[in-house]
């Protein structure tokens, strides 16, 4: 009978663990890999083998009012397949212009919406080719490299050349 007591008494405890985490995880906080060479050299500078991925942390917050700045990075659902997620960092935001080469043209930011970069323009599928992204597609702004131990640190919010608005 002492066991079934502590056997309750055990999963009780990983259940409400297992709630807790899930809560922060959804809510506040989350850890996600970075994969791909579109973000080197801020993210994956040595290619894209899977033992070398970065793994970043995810701050939730921004979400609430969708309180954004250029040169976020920031982890987005694709808006061509909304299970795929992307990392990106935002250029412009909604009223800016910027200009889009292969359209050889300018392009105002619509509100609701912000325009993202790949670090690495060369392999990079971002707002050259989706367009404006609508902020509702963004699932969190990424603060730090958690993984691996020796590239730990803060992401800078930076702007490249090709990224800022006219």
């Amino acid at each position: 009978m002492g066991s079934g007591g502590f056997l309750w008494n055990l999963a009780k405890k990983y259940v409400t663990f297992g709630l807790v985490a899930v809560t922060i995880s959804d809510r506040y906080v989350s850890v996600s890999p970075v994969r791909g060479e579109s973000m080197s050299p801020t993210f994956n500078p040595h290619g894209s083998k899977a033992l070398l991925d970065d793994y970043v942390l995810v701050e939730k917050y921004c979400l609430e009012k969708y309180k954004f700045s250029r040169g976020d990075v920031v982890i987005f659902s694709s808006p061509t397949d909304h299970t795929r997620k992307i990392v990106k960092r935002i250029m412009a935001l909604p009223g800016d212009w910027v200009g889009n080469p292969r359209a050889y043209d300018a392009v105002r930011v619509p509100e609701g919406h912000c325009w993202v970069l790949g670090d690495n323009s060369a392999s990079s599928l971002d707002s050259r080719t989706y367009g404006p992204i609508p902020l509702g597609l963004v699932c969190g702004r990424v603060t730090h490299i958690v993984w691996p131990p020796q590239r730990v640190g803060k992401i800078e919010r930076t702007i490249t050349e090709v990224g800022v608005p006219f």
